[in-house]
């Protein structure tokens, strides 16, 4: 019920953004978010939007990502943008709503030269 795309292999110092896209049964849920995993790591929220437009992120991207959602599209972006090494997982789309969590299949996203 969520598709996640957007992911590839880019340079350090590069952009991507990554799309979610949702039906539009759950889309609307109250918290939307972006995970990420790496290799031997646990998942981590990356970015997380509520229902009236606030929005936290994981300290170590503040300033260079945004999470945004347009509801007539029923999609949720995440702009990353000098993006590091580090930065390298597998990330996820998730909606929280009335209690249920949606998970989409991850889109890989590689920062190497």
């Amino acid at each position: 019920q969520l598709q996640a795309s957007g992911g590839g292999l880019v340079q350090p110092g590069g952009s991507l953004r990554l799309s979610c896209v949702g039906s539009g049964r759950i889309f609307s849920g109250n918290v939307m978010g972006w995970y990420r995993q790496a290799p031997g790591k646990e998942r981590e929220l990356v970015a997380r939007i509520f229902g009236g437009g606030s929005e936290n992120y994981l300290y170590s991207v503040k300033g260079r990502f945004t999470i945004s959602r347009d509801n007539t599209r029923n999609t949720m972006y995440l702009q990353m943008n000098s993006l590091k090494a580090e930065d390298t997982a597998v990330y996820y789309c998730n909606v929280m709503k009335n209690g249920i969590s949606y998970w989409g299949k991850g889109t890989q996203v590689t920062v190497s030269s």
